[in-house]
């Protein structure tokens, strides 16, 4: 992942990503979210003072990203999309991601867990 993507290009490739696992019977979407501290002028930790203050006085941007989940070895490419989100557009972004993701997650399969409680009952029998 070289650079980031625009907004607008985030969400065209989220779409894409939802729609591609709309026909598939297995597979993965992941989303993250996590603040960007890198960029700032924050406070190092040293030996006199082990934990800087990690409270900026300023918001901090978000980066968001998505992917398949894929590895090499399974067929089809891994797809790896992100975005940076300054503070000031952090509304209209969620509001749109919001829609992007519930029209994405309508489409896709709740997992089967009957195994795992088939499992936890015999487990439970026995005991």
């Amino acid at each position: 992942m070289a650079s980031h993507l625009s907004q607008d290009e985030f969400f065209v490739g989220l779409e894409k990503l939802f729609n591609h696992r709309k026909g598939s019977d297995h597979g993965a979407v992941y989303l993250t979210q996590k603040r960007l501290s890198h960029d700032q002028d924050m406070p190092s930790p040293t030996r006199e003072n082990p934990c800087p203050d990690l409270s900026p006085s300023q918001p901090m941007p978000v980066i968001i990203r998505a992917s398949n989940g894929k590895s090499r070895r399974a067929e089809g490419d891994k797809v790896k999309l992100s975005t940076i989100v300054k503070p000031h557009e952090l509304d209209g972004f969620y509001s749109r991601y919001a829609e992007v993701c519930k029209a994405g997650m309508v489409a896709l399969k709740p997992r089967d867990r009957s195994k795992k409680k088939a499992k936890a009952r015999k487990k439970k029998a026995t005991s």
